[in-house]
């Protein structure tokens, strides 16, 4: 037998040297972890199958990027590899009786094995860039795994508001470009389940935009992000970050603000920096406040109509436009008035108490009854018979129930005490602190004790901020044509917690103006580097037409089939096996997509340096 053996060996080797010897390998196949099979009657486009030899078999893990170099044609076709690796027995089916006999009684028997994984084709390399693929490579074509570095510039994840490390590449960072408008202007939705670490994101990206010269303000419903100018405590939060190399560290107390409403507790009442704000009722439009009442159509009739009657008293009375020396309007004031567009904003001075004291004598006309103001400018004679002149009954709404019913919607915004009120060293809100380079405003909603008393204070806060972002660029674009030197308006990130609270799916039929004035924010946010951030645990009850205006978007874990088939339909790019993986991620991980990516990556979130309030 041995010399059988000997002989066939030496017969074998004789004929190897007449061929010329043994094949040397193409060096330009050096490196190559797999090679590209043959395409099956189930294959799809721009999807094929790469097989590893068993050494090979971790060297390209889920997510990595592979460049697959076409042995006929010698283009170069650049992918991410979208499953596996899988083991498969060499010869043998992975399920064959053989090997399900071996392992079910213990057997040590392990069959010779490869590896196997799909690779989606991101597209054709041509010059520095990729173009869509006109034609796939052929079977048996080396496939190569992309180094860190240049996974990162193919990727073009980076940016210098950091998000975390891409998974399936142990050293790719992935964030935004704070300087790039096409990016956090154009408006950022971060969700997920409870648990899944929206807060932690949150938290850190409002960390690293600030110091990456933003001007961030937080609308924070639950005061979780008062305490981020501290340094997270948390033990575990700690080590995480040591793995990570980042040391525990606040946004500098200097350069963040908390706000909170008058009369309200603060959820962090140490803050070095605390300031009680006043909401000012003339600011907000008539029509954003008919949503959020929950006012029906006739109630709304008898809103406007009072509206409309409380604007006229003004005028005539000369609360606003002023009435100037020689009796007549003041002309500033007067082009301030022709100029007021209300479904933007109200009446310049016109008082919540004011609205009220119409109101009621709009009640007690329709209910033939008395009615003594409140306020004295509306007890004067003057007020007094303007009032008759006005109140035509042929003209006015009758039916006194549905005046009592506004009325009791009014005066429920009345017990807040948070309009107008300038005690206890509350002030209005100075949008234009709010718009400074570098600094941290945390509007604490917290205590507001009602969802439309949150809704009010952050629909005004962001008409106030849009009002100040336009201003600040007129001066800017007008220094501009002067050929004078001046400052850029701040690049502006507002992060709205909870949003689906403030704009609810099930409401947006009748809250259309306050949707409309926050499309309007956004629309002209893109133009004036005033971007929004949309978080929220419940993505179903967001409308469709809020995540029609995101283009980036930080997706946590999500179970909800109806809500990942929503989103399938709204983010682009994302491939079967991200979507897949969503309902499964781990607590800090994330599906990330953001317009300078070249491809959705799934993401190891960075833990927040900061100390969050309510933090596991």
């Amino acid at each position: 037998m041995p010399d059988i053996v000997t002989d066939v060996a030496a017969e074998l080797a004789d004929e190897i040297a007449a061929a010329g010897g043994m094949v040397a390998p193409d060096p330009a196949d050096a490196g190559a972890v797999g090679r590209t099979m043959f395409d099956l009657p189930g294959s799809t486009d721009l999807a094929v199958t790469v097989l590893l030899p068993n050494a090979n078999l971790h060297q390209a893990p889920s997510q990595s990027l592979v460049r697959i170099r076409c042995k006929r044609s010698e283009k170069t076709y650049l992918g991410v590899v979208s499953a596996g690796p899988y083991a498969e027995p060499d010869g043998l089916k992975g399920d064959s009786p053989l090997l399900v006999a071996v392992s079910t009684h213990g057997g040590g028997y392990l069959p010779p094995y490869h590896g196997r994984v799909q690779v989606t084709i991101l597209g054709e390399e041509v010059g520095d860039g990729l173009v869509p693929p006109r034609f796939r490579p052929v079977p048996n074509s080396p496939v190569f795994v992309l180094d860190a570095a240049e996974s990162g510039k193919v990727l073009k994840c980076g940016g210098d508001v950091r998000l975390g490390l891409a998974v399936g590449h142990e050293a790719v960072e992935v964030g935004a470009p704070s300087g790039v408008k096409a990016v956090f202007p154009r408006h950022t939705a971060v969700l997920g389940t409870t648990g899944g670490g929206k807060s932690n994101t949150v938290a850190g990206l409002v960390k690293r935009a600030t110091d990456a010269g933003m001007a961030v303000v937080l609308l924070d419903v639950e005061g979780e992000y008062t305490h981020l100018h501290e340094p997270a405590a948390e033990a575990k939060m700690r080590q995480a970050l040591a793995d990570r190399g980042v040391a525990p560290a606040g946004v500098p107390a200097d350069r963040m603000t908390v706000y909170h409403l008058v009369g309200r507790d603060a959820a962090n009442p140490k803050h070095p920096d605390l300031r009680p704000f006043s909401l000012q009722f003339a600011r907000l439009s008539p029509y954003a406040v008919m949503d959020i009442i929950g006012a029906n159509d006739a109630q709304q009739e008898r809103y406007l109509f009072a509206y409309d009657l409380c604007k006229r008293l003004m005028r005539k009375l000369g609360m606003f436009p002023a009435a100037g020396a020689d009796g007549k309007p003041d002309p500033k004031q007067e082009r301030i008035a022709e100029r007021v567009d209300e479904f933007e904003r109200g009446w310049p001075r016109m008082k919540l108490s004011h609205l009220l004291d119409v109101v009621g004598v709009c009640k007690a006309k329709a209910a033939k009854a008395e009615f003594e103001p409140y306020n004295e400018v509306f007890k004067t004679a003057e007020a007094r018979q303007l009032v008759k002149e006005f109140l035509d009954p042929k003209q006015m709404p009758l039916i006194p129930s549905s005046w009592g019913k506004l009325n009791s919607l009014l005066w429920r915004l009345n017990r807040l005490k948070v309009f107008d009120r300038h005690g206890a060293g509350a002030r209005f809100i100075g949008y234009q602190d709010l718009l400074t380079p570098g600094v941290l405003s945390v509007v604490d909603l917290s205590d507001a004790g009602m969802t439309e008393l949150s809704n009010l204070a952050i629909a005004d806060t962001l008409r106030g901020i849009q009002e100040a972002q336009e201003a600040a660029y007129r001066v800017y674009e007008k220094a501009k044509a002067a050929g004078r030197a001046a400052f850029a308006p701040p690049r502006t990130l507002v992060v709205i917690e909870e949003a689906h609270e403030f704009l609810s799916d099930e409401r947006v039929d009748k809250m259309g103006a306050l949707f409309e004035q926050v499309a309007r924010a956004a629309k002209r946010g893109r133009k004036r580097w005033l971007g929004l951030c949309f978080v929220t645990q419940l993505p179903a009850h967001l409308p469709k037409q809020v995540l029609g205006l995101c283009n980036s978007f930080v997706l946590h874990k999500l179970t909800d089939p109806q809500v990942v088939a929503t989103l399938r339909r709204t983010v682009g790019g994302v491939d079967d096996g991200l979507w897949d993986r969503l309902p499964d991620l781990a607590p800090g991980q994330a599906v990330a997509s953001f317009p300078h990516f070249t491809r959705p990556l799934l993401v190891s979130v960075d833990p927040a340096p900061g100390k969050l309030r309510m933090a596991d």
